[in-house]
Formats: C-alpha cells, sequence, structure tokens
C-alpha cells in the first residue's frame, strides 16, 4: 500500500511540475506574442502632446495640471450649455492636433450695403452652437446671414512660442504697398480688445484703442488667454470669471441657461488651462537632414512660398525660460494675405477682408494624420485631402507660387512635398 501512495505522490509532483513548466511556456508565449503584435509607444518626434523642453519642477506641474482641465469633460451637472458645440477642450483638439471635419465650427454673419460686416448678434451670432441640453433647442444659422464659414479645430501645439512673438516683429513682416514686387503684402488684423486684456509695454502695440491679432483663422484673438476664453464659452458654453454671462438661443430668450451659477470656472482653471497650452512643444521635425528633403526646401524658397510660410520667428523676452527669446521655425508670417475668391466665403472679423486668412503655420503638418484618423484635412474647412488639393485652392496673393508648383517637374514636386510633410 505504501509503494502505491508513493508513486501516486510521485506521479502528482511531477503532474504539477508539467503544469508549472507548460504555464511558464505560455506566459512566455503570450509575452513574446504581445511584444510583436502590440504596437510600441510613438516615439517623441511622432506626437504633439508633450511639454516644451526646459520647463522648472513647478512648471511642469502646472502644465501637468492644465493638462488635467484641457481633458475635462462637462456635463449638465458642471454648467454645459445649454447650446455648445463640443463638450470638451480635447474632443476638439485631439491629441492636441488637428481636428477632423466630423468636428467643426460654423460661424455666420451678414455683410451690409456700406461695407462693414454684422456679426448678427441678435440671432446668435457669430458662432453656431448645434448642439445643445435636452429639451433646450439649438441654434440654426438664420436666413439673413450672407456669410457662413466653416473651421476646422487647429492643432494647438507650439502657440506659446507664437504667443510670445513680439508686435513689432510682426509689423515688420508687412508689405502693404508690395515694395519689393512679389505679389505679397500681408496685413496684420486690428482688434477691440476684451475687457480683461492687460497689455505688456513693449510687446502689444495700440493703434486706435484696437491690437493686433494673431490666434485664429482669420487672426480674430489678440491673446492665448482670449483665445481660451472665448472658446470655453462660445465651443462649451461654459463661463468663467472673464465671460460671466451665459449663452441662450435668440428663440427662447435670455435667462433661460442652465441652471448651474455662473461663472462656472474660475479664472485661475483658465489660466491654468492656458499656461498648458502656452508651454506645449513645437511640432518636432522628422528625417530634416534627407538630401530629398533639404532639395525640397530649396524648391520652397524659390517658388516663393516662404514669402507668406516665414521659416524662422524669434520670441521676446518672457519670464519662462524655455520661451525666452528662443528662435524657432512656425513657416508663418501670423499676418492675414487675400487668398482670392476660390476661398472667400463672405465671413470676417475684424479688419480683415472676406478673402483674408491668416497664414496658417505649417509645422506639424506631416503629422496631421496623427489626429484626424489616419487620413489628412487641410484648409480651414478641411476640404483638401492632399497637400497638392490644398495648394491647388491658394490664389490671390499666392497665385504665382501655386502656377510654380503646378509648373514643377515630377520629381521636384515630389521633393518639395516630401519636405512639406517633413515639417
Amino acid at each position: 500500500m505504501k509503494i502505491f501512495t508513493n508513486l501516486f505522490n510521485e506521479f502528482r509532483l511531477s503532474n504539477k511540475f508539467l503544469f508549472i513548466i507548460s504555464l511558464s511556456l505560455l506566459i512566455s508565449f503570450l509575452i513574446i506574442s504581445c511584444e510583436e503584435f502590440m504596437p510600441s509607444a510613438p516615439s517623441s518626434d511622432e506626437v504633439l502632446n508633450e511639454p516644451i523642453e526646459g520647463l522648472t519642477p513647478a512648471q511642469l506641474a502646472a502644465h501637468l495640471q492644465g493638462d488635467g482641465e484641457f481633458g475635462k469633460i462637462f456635463s449638465k451637472a458642471d454648467g454645459l450649455g445649454p447650446i455648445f458645440v463640443n463638450t470638451s477642450c480635447e474632443n476638439c483638439h485631439i491629441a492636441d492636433g488637428k481636428g477632423h471635419p466630423f468636428i467643426q465650427l460654423q460661424r455666420f454673419g451678414k455683410m451690409n450695403p456700406d461695407g462693414t460686416f454684422d456679426p448678427l448678434l441678435e440671432y446668435g451670432g457669430r458662432q453656431l452652437q448645434q448642439r445643445s441640453l435636452s429639451g433646450y433647442p439649438p441654434e440654426v444659422i438664420p436666413v439673413e446671414a450672407t456669410g457662413k464659414t466653416t473651421l476646422m479645430p487647429p492643432s494647438v501645439t507650439g502657440l506659446g512660442l507664437l504667443a510670445a512673438v513680439p508686435d513689432a516683429t510682426i509689423l515688420s513682416l508687412t508689405d502693404p504697398d508690395d515694395i519689393n514686387g512679389d505679389g505679397i503684402s500681408g496685413a496684420q488684423n486690428y482688434i477691440s480688445p476684451p475687457d480683461y486684456f492687460e497689455p505688456v509695454p513693449g510687446f502689444h502695440i495700440e493703434n486706435n484703442g484696437k491690437y493686433i491679432g494673431r490666434f485664429g483663422r482669420k487672426a480674430g484673438a489678440i491673446t492665448l488667454l482670449q483665445q481660451v476664453t472665448q472658446a470655453y464659452l462660445n465651443d462649451i458654453g461654459i463661463t468663467t470669471d472673464f465671460l460671466p454671462d451665459d449663452l441662450f438661443n435668440p428663440v427662447v430668450g435670455p435667462g433661460t441657461g442652465d441652471e448651474v451659477t455662473d461663472p462656472e470656472l474660475s479664472a485661475s482653471i483658465v489660466k491654468s488651462v492656458e499656461f498648458y497650452i502656452r508651454t506645449l512643444k513645437q511640432p518636432p521635425r522628422r528625417n530634416e537632414n534627407d538630401a530629398d528633403i533639404l532639395a525640397g526646401k530649396l524648391i520652397f524658397d524659390q517658388i516663393n512660398c516662404s514669402g507668406c510660410h516665414i521659416p524662422t520667428l524669434v520670441t521676446g523676452t518672457s519670464e519662462i525660460e524655455a520661451l525666452n527669446q528662443k528662435e524657432f521655425y512656425p513657416y508663418t508670417d501670423l499676418l492675414l494675405h487675400d487668398m482670392g475668391s476660390e476661398l472667400d466665403d463672405y465671413y470676417t472679423e475684424g479688419t480683415a477682408t472676406t478673402s483674408e486668412w491668416r497664414t496658417t503655420p505649417l509645422w506639424g503638418l506631416g503629422l496631421a494624420s496623427n489626429s484626424q484618423g489616419e487620413r489628412t484635412f487641410f484648409l480651414h474647412d478641411g476640404r483638401a485631402e492632399s497637400i497638392e488639393v490644398a495648394i491647388s485652392f491658394h490664389g490671390g496673393e499666392a497665385s504665382q507660387s501655386r502656377n510654380e508648383f503646378n509648373n514643377l517637374s515630377e520629381s521636384d514636386r515630389a521633393k518639395l512635398l516630401k519636405f512639406l510633410e517633413s515639417l
């Protein structure tokens, strides 16, 4: 009997040993399989949502705090609406990159016979809020509107560097009389400042009570704080210490907003999000020393794309050392340019004409598909699904460069496109 018991125990132990060996092999197989089939984390030169280098520990902590607020999803209990476009900053600016045509803003207004532009505030203009809380009517664009534009959310990365460029630099890039004869003039958009605007002496330059706009497709915002504050109200329906009055649909009248006490966000939270955006890194370059890319850069200059998309800017004095007197490469002059009838949507802001658009920074162009579902959508409304198509819409001041692009050899055109995709 003892012999049988010993044999049974040996059998049980050997089976347990075999089970452990089998389990170990299975775990090893699964680990190897995961390493083989699971995607690795993207490298730093493939992502946009990282802080700029050189932040102090305290600044990095403030950046991360703002990141959390940027991603906050608002609900009815938080004061969402009653009319809105989206429920969070991040839902429009996915991974801090360019938006998708499914996530767009619509703005409207009416051109008066005397040439002035009426934003139709009595109809809820300038911006349409096409979504609303349950039981509350969303807005519709009124029949009175003659100008309508669709705006795709831009990338927010690198905006702190653009915010740190002095007004004097922007003014130095204008050529209103086209003295150099290249067909490109460029104009600044003068904007009436909001009540909470605090001009920085020696940085902001006043002109008859107005200041230079630099943010937004029409350069309609002077500062990042203004851009963030307006986005909270007009995009999410969230009031702040800066803009404390709730949105409402003019059809049902004022006093019909949400039930949350206004303002719904403190100034400190708004400034936290501003700081987060301000301290995002500039979009990374890739393969910039490649021979074809270097050749493409020369072609970019030769056909004068750089007449508007100026490669290099320099920041002024900043209390954030990472932004202080830094040279960077956004490929924009931050000016308005007449882009011709093909991009004229009869809508405007500030002193811009209806066919004028601020030069879009080209940095991050090659990473656009990362936040657009592995497809690309260019221009202010996403109508162009490739860089070539976007160039084809460049009329007005860009007509000469467009014509020269069309006349390039197939090889040179490929090199130019490769350069643009490296930005």
